[in-house]
């Protein structure tokens, strides 16, 4: 008996089919989970608001503000109610040791005292130093502040107002000897002269006195050669350390570094 002959299978063109709707069920899922998690539970926000609202104002951040809703209410706009919550807080410090920056910032605001030679910017070993030479802010043998040099401290101020960086006041003269009714020896002009300006920064200005430090060096930390007047000129000076890290109390005893031989007194303390 002859073998009947085997037609060929019949080829399907619609498995794509198949594929095609797996796909659009899991994307239809997909845009479902975005849709639930896009819709915010507008009651939970309003508690939220409430509470912090409530939480500030108990702290004394928020002066003035009105009794803080039921926990159980809601507000008909709760991302409008935490935006005006959070432009109500204070300010803080700006953790921002780029002194680069800082740098950059005092050399354009400074400019025309740089240009007069009355002020220097330098980087240091611990920080930023801005020099303020006597004779753009203080007469000799005086430790008060000359009134024409306020505008200078007061920019100096407002560009570290909102930083964080602890910042140390260093006194300085030449090594030309001091006898007044005042002063008695160049220790004594460099620390009033570095103490004055820290009573400056805190009681006119405002700045807060637990990021200062005053030091005072006498003639014993010159950049310059005293066997010149110019050089004097330059060894007498202000200088405003804006440190890169926390202020170094390594040695100091009663006052005095024993390792340096600066007096030191930090304000506040």
């Amino acid at each position: 008996m002859r073998a009947r002959r085997r037609r060929g299978g019949h080829a399907n063109h619609e498995r794509w089919l198949v594929s095609y709707a797996d796909f659009i069920t899991l994307l239809f899922a997909f845009f479902v989970v975005l849709y639930a998690s896009s819709q915010a539970d507008k009651h939970k926000m309003g508690q939220l608001a409430a509470a912090i609202e409530s939480a500030f104002s108990k702290l004394g951040a928020m002066p003035g503000s009105s009794a803080p809703p039921q926990a159980g209410s809601t507000t008909g706009q709760p991302a409008a109610e935490l935006s005006r919550l959070a432009a109500n807080l204070p300010t803080p410090p700006v953790a921002d040791r780029n002194l680069d920056a800082l740098r950059r910032s005092l050399e354009q605001t400074l400019a025309r005292e740089i240009e007069q030679h009355s002020v220097a910017v330098n980087q240091g070993p611990e920080g930023l130093v801005v020099s303020l030479r006597e004779m753009g802010f203080y007469n000799s043998g005086s430790a008060e502040l000359r009134s024409d040099a306020q505008p200078a401290l007061t920019r100096i101020v407002e560009l570290l107002r909102n930083r964080d960086c602890p910042i140390r006041i260093e006194g300085h003269t030449d090594n030309v000897p001091i006898h007044s009714s005042k002063f008695n020896s160049n220790w004594e002009l460099s620390t009033a002269r570095a103490t004055a300006m820290i009573r400056e920064m805190v009681t006119v200005h405002g700045l807060d006195p637990s990021r200062l430090s005053a030091a005072g060096y006498g003639e014993f930390h010159p950049i310059a050669s005293n066997a010149t007047e110019e050089g004097r000129g330059l060894n007498r000076r202000i200088d405003v350390v804006i440190l890169s890290g926390p202020p170094s109390r390594v040695g100091i005893v009663n006052g005095e570094d024993s390792t340096t031989g600066k007096a030191e007194a930090a304000a506040g303390r």
